[in-house]
């Protein structure tokens, strides 16, 4: 490991790391130094993340959470300060998507979509912020979406989700700022993950289904999981350090336009 990578010895938690943005966040940041703890809810996907890590050098451990539960996240919490000593960076990643129109969305999709991504977001930073304090600040990087900016009447829990983790963004970057934690929300557009391949794949035809959507971005494409890493990498590293409460919108430019 390059012992000058600006994020060298820091300790992270990754959630939802077993693919996707989480685990290209969970690998970019071992190679430049981090001390990742992968947590997914999928123990397979979560333990061969961190057997990418340690085979190119770096430092990981897997745990499995549940992030809509606070015992499993306490306890996430509690083996990353028990395996490393401290906490600095919480990526709050872990998400689940569930496609329906408002009235057409059950109760219990609501519910269930909304305690992942939304409640998983409030449940793992109301637990590891304290931590950070005591390790003398840190930076939350939370992943909201662009669906929280603007609409898609096809995803009402998701975009409804997504726009109060910007909004929970927001209040936490004041009410913690001044003890030296600094929140701030990655919003994505379409990301090459396996979520948005399924979303592809219940279409009759998922290769025109991924050209359609790729048209609509400036770029023609949508995004690698490594470019939104990037970003989370920045966010999280002194290099943004009078960034907190900012919204960062990595979209190739599909909201730049009107029509």
């Amino acid at each position: 490991m390059d012992p000058k990578q600006p994020l060298d010895e820091k300790v992270a938690i990754v959630t939802g790391a077993g693919s996707g943005i989480g685990k290209a966040i969970a690998l970019l940041f071992a190679e430049q130094g981090v001390r990742v703890v992968v947590a997914d809810w999928k123990a397979p996907a979560g333990e061969e993340t961190v057997e990418q890590i340690r085979g190119k050098g770096g430092e990981a451990r897997f745990h499995r959470v549940d992030v809509s539960k606070a015992a499993e996240v306490e306890e996430l919490v509690r083996f990353a300060v028990e395996q490393y000593g401290r906490l600095d960076i919480l990526v709050n990643n872990a998400a689940i998507q569930i496609l329906g129109t408002l009235t057409r969305t059950s109760e219990e999709d609501w519910d269930r979509l909304h305690s992942v991504n939304l409640k998983g977001v409030f449940l793992c930073s109301k637990y590891a912020i304290p931590k950070m304090i005591r390790s003398g600040g840190g930076s939350v990087v939370n992943v909201a979406s662009v669906l929280g900016l603007v609409g898609d009447p096809d995803l009402a829990a998701y975009c409804a989700a997504k726009g109060g983790v910007i909004a929970l963004t927001k209040a936490a970057a004041i009410g913690y700022g001044p003890r030296g934690v600094r929140v701030n929300c990655i919003c994505p557009g379409d990301v090459d993950t396996p979520m948005v391949q399924e979303f592809f794949n219940k279409d009759s035809n998922p290769d025109q289904a991924r050209r359609t959507v790729s048209a609509h971005y400036a770029l023609r494409r949508i995004a690698d999981p490594r470019e939104v890493a990037q970003t989370a990498a920045f966010l999280a590293s002194d290099a943004s350090s009078f960034l907190t409460g900012s919204v960062i919108v990595v979209d190739g430019g599909l909201t730049s336009k009107c029509y």
